[in-house]
C-alpha cells in the first residue's frame, strides 16, 4: 500500500510542477467533493445527490483552486523577503480581511443559486441572516490555518494544505446551509 502511496505521490508532486494552477484545481474540486459527500452522508441524505456533488465540484475546481493559487502568489509578492512571525501575522490579518470575507459570501450565494436553485430574493435574505454568524465562525478557524498554512508551507503546497482544511470547513458550511433549507421546508 505505502508503494501506491509513494507513487500517486511522486504523480501529484510532478503534476504541480508541471501544471500548477491545473493540479491545484482539480485537488480543490476533487476535495470539496469528497467534502460534500460525507456532508451529505452526516445529513442523512439516502441516495447521493449528484447535481449538487457536481456543482461543489465545480465551484472548487474554477473558483477555489485558481483563487487559491493566484492568492498565495499575490501574497509571495507582496511579502517579498519578509520572514518571521510579524510577517506571517500580517499575511494571516490581510487574507482574513479580504479573501475570508469574500470566499465565505461568494460560497453563500454559489449555493443558494446554483446549487439550491433559490431565487435571487431568498439568498439575499439568507446571506443577510446567516452569513454574518459563518464569517464570525470562519475567524474562529481561518486565522490557525492561515497561521499554519504561511508559517510551515512551501508555496507549492499552501493550496493543498488550504483545500484540506477547506474540506473540514465545507463540510461544516454545507450543513449549515442544508441545515437552514431544511427548516424553511
Amino acid at each position: 500500500m505505502s508503494d501506491i502511496v509513494k507513487e500517486a505521490w511522486k504523480k501529484y508532486l510532478l503534476a504541480l510542477q508541471i501544471h500548477p494552477l491545473r493540479t491545484k484545481a482539480v485537488t480543490s474540486g476533487v476535495l470539496i467533493g469528497c467534502s460534500d459527500i460525507i456532508a451529505q452522508k452526516i445529513s442523512g441524505i439516502k441516495k447521493l445527490q449528484l447535481r449538487r456533488l457536481l456543482l461543489l465540484m465545480l465551484f472548487g475546481f474554477a473558483y477555489s483552486g485558481p483563487f487559491g493559487h493566484f492568492l498565495h502568489k499575490l501574497m509571495d509578492i507582496i511579502f517579498k523577503g519578509k520572514k518571521g512571525n510579524k510577517a506571517v501575522a500580517k499575511k494571516v490579518l490581510l487574507e482574513q480581511l479580504t479573501s475570508s470575507p469574500w470566499n465565505n459570501l461568494f460560497f453563500m450565494m454559489y449555493y443558494g443559486l446554483v446549487v439550491e436553485g433559490r431565487p435571487w430574493g431568498l439568498v439575499k435574505n439568507k446571506v443577510r441572516k446567516d452569513y454574518p454568524s459563518i464569517q464570525l465562525t470562519a475567524w474562529k478557524f481561518w486565522p490557525i490555518v492561515g497561521w499554519i498554512n504561511y508559517q510551515y508551507m512551501p508555496l507549492q503546497f499552501r493550496v493543498l494544505f488550504h483545500s484540506l482544511a477547506a474540506s473540514c470547513w465545507a463540510i461544516f458550511i454545507n450543513l449549515k446551509a442544508r441545515s437552514i433549507a431544511t427548516k424553511k421546508a
